[in-house]
């Protein structure tokens, strides 16, 4: 029986399975995992409320999460929601046009596959996954299916950052050779409360998502970006962010290699992620990326690109000469300006209903989760990981 799911999600042409939407029709958003990152892009979605635009349905395995999200959504548009614990049942609501998936990192990629074969739009939250295989096969469905797709990396629409792809884009660093970022806290991240999970108010098998089941352990519902089995670490939960930067900036999508190291070194508190992080990825246009990241020191961040006629500070916004002995190096520092720009919300309902492409499509993330994947295997074989980009394949 042809259902409207599997006709959506079925190899027709994009243009015959994609609603088109006038702009008195209300766009009806679905929300898949609505703890705190949830809620805050209900508030970005509730900022763009002149969209007509409206979250009518909510999902997730935690009662008091899903009931905050309910409360919040009949707040803010004066109807209640539905609700349920199974994305899959939110999925099948043939009213829901589009889905927010801001779970936890290890369901992005399976839960995103599932929202375009199921006809979906979908704003994803970075990464857009931590396993190559799921990464991967989530790409090839929304390339098959020619959905609407947004991953969360916000910089994509910060106006500064804009600005500084332009002015690296238009030749003026000259030839990018070397990227150099470093970010540093001093604090045990990601470590969270969780005196108040109950397993009577969690949906403990679900939260799993096909994963090997432990009995119930609320520190693993709540701390999950501790655990190897949620996560590749910082590589996912933060390199991601930088990283995207290199194919927006330079035009190369995937790195040709990866090395990294990295390890618990002061955090003894069970975690299985590392505190401290360093990876070096090379790109095919004869780029080299260094990422590093701490957990065990606040000296300070650093985000410089250093270009054959300069350097480029990201972390003052500032373009310059420095370093640069070459003839036609930069005269003068050039303090970057932000251009304007909406929201990366509200970017991605313009193009649920223009069927334009958003800033940060599924080739952003799915370049940014390569990157992620190669640098994690990287630092769990110690071997130099390479991608073969013509197979779309991982190797080392």
């Amino acid at each position: 029986m042809l259902t409207r799911r599997s006709f959506v999600g079925s190899s027709l042409p994009a243009a015959l399975a994609a609603r088109a939407y006038g702009a008195n029709d209300r766009i009806q958003i679905g929300i898949i995992g609505a703890g705190n990152r949830g809620q805050a892009l209900m508030k970005e979605i509730e900022k763009a409320r002149d969209l007509n635009v409206a979250v009518t349905a909510i999902c997730d395995v935690w009662r008091p999460n899903r009931e905050r999200a309910v409360a919040r959504a009949n707040q803010a548009w004066g109807t209640e929601p539905r609700s349920t614990v199974d994305y899959q049942e939110l999925l099948s609501w043939d009213e829901i046009d589009a889905v927010v998936i801001s779970a936890p990192d290890f369901t992005h990629s399976i839960m995103l596959k599932h929202a375009v074969e199921a006809g979906k739009d979908a704003y994803c939250e970075k990464p857009m996954g931590v396993v190559f295989s799921e990464a991967k096969a989530a790409y090839l469905a929304v390339k098959r299916t020619g959905r609407v797709v947004q991953i969360g990396t916000q910089r994509r629409s910060d106006g500064r950052y804009i600005a500084a792809s332009k002015l690296v884009r238009s030749g003026a660093l000259g030839k990018v050779t070397r990227v150099e970022t470093s970010v540093n806290f001093f604090q045990p991240r990601w470590r969270r409360s969780f005196d108040d999970v109950k397993p009577e108010d969690l949906d403990w098998d679900r939260f799993y998502l096909g994963r090997p089941k432990r009995p119930f352990d609320p520190r693993r519902f709540r701390q999950w970006q501790l655990f190897r089995e949620f996560t590749n670490g910082i590589p996912g939960l933060w390199m991601s962010h930088f990283i995207d930067l290199v194919p927006w900036f330079l035009g190369d999508p995937y790195p040709a290699g990866a090395v990294a190291k990295g390890g618990v070194y002061y955090w003894k508190d069970g975690r299985e992620t590392y505190d401290v992080f360093h990876a070096l990825l090379d790109y095919p246009k004869e780029v080299l990326v260094e990422f590093a990241m701490s957990l065990t020191n606040s000296e300070g961040n650093r985000n410089r690109w250093c270009g054959s006629r300069g350097t480029l500070d990201m972390d003052r916004f500032v373009l310059s000469g420095a370093g640069s002995k070459a003839e036609d190096r930069i005269e003068k520092p050039i303090e970057i300006q932000p251009e304007p720009v909406n929201s990366h919300m509200a970017n991605f309902i313009e193009c649920v209903r223009s069927r334009g492409r958003p800033r940060a499509d599924i080739q952003a993330g799915f370049s940014h989760a390569v990157a992620g994947c190669m640098a994690a295997l990287a630092r769990d074989t110690g071997r130099n990981i390479r991608f073969d980009a013509e197979r779309l394949e991982i190797v080392s």
